[in-house]
């Protein structure tokens, strides 16, 4: 363990979290608008192209909860550092790639390295901050993410423009000051005791995530009676059925399963579970909407969703001080019920739509994102001892990635199915139609995650409620030695 660390070290650790948050948020989504221009540059297929985004996913999916294992085992400063410089290296190897299976090989090492620093993130904030300070910090944090979800396209526009190999240049800058900060002003987590690596619960369950992202994500081109469609959800439930089994025996398990007993933390990942599957999972056939049917580029679609989400950045930052003062299930099930009301809200396009019609009901959903986040993130860490945070964390973003993968592969189809056969002259109209199916099913999973949230979310199940108080070392700093994100939290 350690002591409390001091008022500047901690807006270091802060800014290091954020600036490493920040660069992975953005990546996803900067990437995809610069594949047409990898594909023509690189001259790769269209299966190299796809793999160029699922690459990432796979490995970035299949080592969370691995990696915020190893973080509570080796030591939490030392694994986001290290998931740092994989991800720095990484990027500017995609930067100087030279062929399509070049950019999806370091694709897949810049998702290692993605995996441990979302990993071991909240985990950071968590042994550095605590009470109110906390609940702020992880209002900025979610402000952060909502930035870099936000801005993404319009970077990944501009970038592009001049070479799309900057959008992986851009990280190195980024990367280096967060490695730097991290070294300087993050201390090291001591985890009491001697903990051994469970490698064969870490195998399995890898195993198990890479084989269930894989069929989804082929389900689309190869149609869910396929072999190797069928092959690799087979593989994903041996796997992840065995995993339970194997981590009940192991006398030092990977995964606590006694953590499932706790309604909360069944209520976290629901919740976890329905945002991604919801919400964020939209985002890909919004983007669809936008440049395929109604024919915005990349840049023109980026600004409109700057525009559009800008509510999510308003909402986040007040939410996290809330988060110290009103129950998580409050406002987890609030921001997910609005989340459904916006997307019911965006319903209702056709062929003579245009984008404004989206705003009402993006606003709303982004405005109920912006309440869960912090919320959620809180709920993630706080239902397991301090010296668990890492595997908990781990746990939540799996959950969040499965969403994604699990909600764009089935909405995948029905939109697809939606829009085939479509031509010229009915083309927009088809994508409003297909726009508004999925809009319906995603709002229903935001409910029904709100539903599960409120029943199952107990505040008496939360570690360290004691932990509300102030924390004394940054709040009697004077404004003139505080930082500027460390004092908005006192």
């Amino acid at each position: 363990m350690f002591s409390s660390p001091t008022y500047p070290r901690k807006a270091l650790a802060l800014m290091a979290v954020c600036l490493g948050t920040f660069m992975l948020t953005i990546d996803v989504t900067i990437v995809i608008v610069a594949l047409p221009s990898i594909h023509t540059a690189l001259h790769s297929g269209l299966s190299d192209e796809q793999w160029t985004i699922d690459a990432y996913s796979l490995s970035l999916a299949a080592l969370l909860l691995p990696a915020g294992s190893l973080a509570d085992i080796l030591g939490r400063r030392r694994m986001f550092t290290i998931g740092l410089a994989l991800f720095t290296v990484s990027s500017l190897l995609c930067g100087i790639a030279g062929s399509g299976p070049e950019i999806v090989a370091f694709r897949a090492l810049q998702g290692i390295g993605g995996a441990i620093v979302f990993a071991t993130s909240l985990a950071l904030l968590t042994q550095t901050f605590t009470g109110r300070q906390f609940a702020a910090v992880l209002g900025i944090w979610g402000a952060v993410i909502t930035v870099g979800l936000g801005c993404a396209p319009v970077l990944g526009g501009l970038l592009t423009a001049v070479s799309w190999r900057l959008i992986f240049f851009v990280n190195l800058p980024v990367g280096v000051a967060a490695i730097i900060m991290t070294l300087i002003g993050v201390q090291e987590f001591r985890p009491p005791g001697s903990r051994r690596i469970d490698l064969p619960g870490g195998v399995v369950f890898a195993v198990g995530l890479v084989a269930l992202i894989y069929g989804l994500a082929e389900s689309g081109s190869d149609g869910w009676g396929s072999a190797p469609v069928i092959t690799a959800l087979g593989a994903a439930a041996v796997a992840l059925a065995s995993f339970p089994l194997i981590e009940w025996r192991r006398r030092q398990p990977m995964f606590d399963l006694s953590l499932l007993r706790k309604p909360a933390f069944v209520g976290g990942l629901a919740a976890a579970l329905g945002m991604n599957g919801s919400l964020y999972a939209i985002l890909l056939y919004l983007v669809s909407y936008l440049q395929d049917g109604l024919h915005y580029s990349a840049l023109g679609t980026g600004v409109r969703l700057i525009v559009i989400t800008g509510a999510a950045t308003a909402v986040t930052l007040p939410s996290g001080r809330m988060s110290a003062h009103v129950p998580a299930r409050w406002l987890i099930g609030s921001g997910l019920s609005l989340i459904g009301l916006g997307l019911l809200l965006m319903r209702g396009l056709d062929a003579g739509s245009g984008w404004t019609h989206l705003i009402a009901g993006m606003a709303v959903a982004d405005a109920g994102s912006g309440l869960v986040t912090p919320a959620l993130a809180s709920t993630a860490v706080r239902v397991v001892p301090p010296e668990h945070a890492g595997v908990a964390s781990g746990v939540n973003s799996t959950f969040r990635q499965i969403g994604i993968a699990v909600s764009v592969a089935v909405l995948g189809a029905i939109f697809d199915a939606r829009i085939s056969g479509a031509t010229a002259a009915t083309l927009t109209g088809r994508y409003a139609s297909a726009l508004n199916d999925v809009l319906l099913i995603a709002a229903c999973v935001a409910f029904a995650a709100c539903a599960l949230a409120l029943a199952l979310i107990r505040d008496k199940d939360f570690h360290a409620a004691g932990q509300a108080r102030q924390d004394p070392d940054v709040c009697s700093g004077s404004p003139a030695t505080a930082g500027t994100a460390s004092s908005s939290a006192c």
